[in-house]
């Protein structure tokens, strides 16, 4: 696409982005670099990688790291305090001056930026990527009180988003949460979508043994070892293996787990891995299993589709808006490890099916493509401008 005949100043707001590695974080990525791409002024606001304020240019995006802090639960992973992100994120705001802004969280520094974009007028669109419910894990709150404190939580983020002129997320099964639990009623769903021609180009080379596929945070909501269980239950004359990529608390876990149902020769955990690297699990596998039960989107499995993989996922949140069963691949009920392994036991056994939902895949990822989701914020945010009457350099 040419660029802009009117390049905007877009601010996008985000609680993590790389070198975090998560789903927000990528789309987060993936966001304001093709807005880039389209010629668009395009800054970022999160936390710092390193503790301290930063400002650095990647692939044409000026990154403004707020001060932030290592979280004691989690490591890797940065936080902001609010006395801090709030005048950081006001600075900011000032400086950047910018024509739109775009938030992809609400808790400290989307606060921030929610505040400081209401505070001077400027066009506020807001996109939620977060389930209250999944914090509770990394947090110390007692077992007792988290269902109030996940109907605070959502209640919470209605009144921050409740500030901003459009909300959206990332499937309709995300959009019906916002209205359900914070009152969100004008959501929209958008994708999240993906460079499917990226993951499209992947030559598939498959090994002699078929290769059970997994990406992602190994945490507890994503429920790896029941995908681990279901695998190990497999009939001992199919040869198979399991590929897990990614890391997380539940790493060690889930590898004694492995190590227990006598599988570990046969299941290798890959940890964190370059994009080249990720393309190549992709290319080499044989089914894609997400059995995740708190995905709003799942980035993984769209990329596993545009790699042409059939994919067996949990029957959960929005992967049933990705799995279409018996065309593209197969929906299990989360906890039924049978069920799961009966799924991953014909597909393994059935190269010709395989091919033919990896094919289905390819087709249905069509609709997530990354460009389909730049012409919808950017159609948002001059919509917005049009409808405020201002000039894009003069929003403030």
């Amino acid at each position: 696409m040419p660029p802009p005949d009117k390049p905007m100043r877009i601010l996008i707001g985000a609680e993590t982005y790389p070198p975090d590695v998560n789903g927000a974080a990528r789309f987060a990525e993936r966001l304001a670099t093709g807005l880039a791409g389209r010629g668009h002024d395009v800054h970022v606001v999160a936390p710092s990688p390193t503790g301290s304020r930063t400002r650095d240019t990647r692939d044409g995006v000026t990154v403004h790291g707020v001060r932030s802090h290592r979280y004691f639960m989690h490591a890797g992973f940065q936080v902001c305090m609010p006395w801090e992100a709030g005048p950081d994120t006001a600075e900011l705001m000032d400086e950047i001056n910018p024509d739109v802004v775009h938030t992809q969280a609400h808790m400290v520094v989307g606060r921030g930026i929610v505040k400081a974009a209401h505070r001077s007028g400027r066009p506020l669109v807001a996109t939620n990527h977060l389930m209250p419910e999944n914090l509770v894990a990394y947090s110390p709150i007692p077992r007792g009180l988290r269902r109030a404190f996940t109907t605070v939580a959502w209640k919470d983020l209605g009144n921050v988003f409740g500030r901003a002129h459009v909300v959206t997320a990332p499937t309709p099964r995300a959009v019906e949460l916002l209205v359900r639990h914070a009152g969100l009623v004008d959501a929209i769903p958008v994708s999240c979508g993906i460079d499917a021609e990226r993951y499209r180009s992947v030559q598939r080379i498959p090994g002699a043994v078929p290769t059970v596929l997994f990406v992602g945070r190994l945490d507890q909501e994503k429920r790896v070892d029941e995908l681990i269980k279901a695998f190990a239950a497999l009939p001992a004359e199919l040869p198979a293996q399991l590929e897990i990529v990614g890391d997380g608390a539940r790493r060690e876990e889930w590898t004694a787990l492995a190590q227990g149902l006598g599988v570990a020769g046969r299941v290798r955990f890959r940890g964190f891995v370059s994009e080249e690297e990720l393309l190549d699990a992709y290319a080499r596998a044989a089914v894609f299993c997400m059995p995740g039960v708190a995905e709003l989107q799942s980035l993984v499995t769209l990329e596993s589709m545009a790699a042409g993989l059939p994919v067996i996922a949990a029957d959960a949140m929005a992967l049933p808006h990705l799995v279409r069963p018996g065309r593209n691949g197969w929906l299990y009920t989360p906890g039924d490890v049978p069920e799961l392994t009966t799924r991953l036991a014909a597909l393994l056994a059935d190269p010709a099916q395989r091919r033919r939902m990896g094919a289905a895949s390819r087709e249905i990822v069509a609709e997530h493509a990354i460009a389909a989701t730049l012409n919808r914020f950017e159609g948002i945010y001059e919509h917005l401008l049009e409808r405020d009457g201002l000039q894009i350099g003069q929003a403030a």
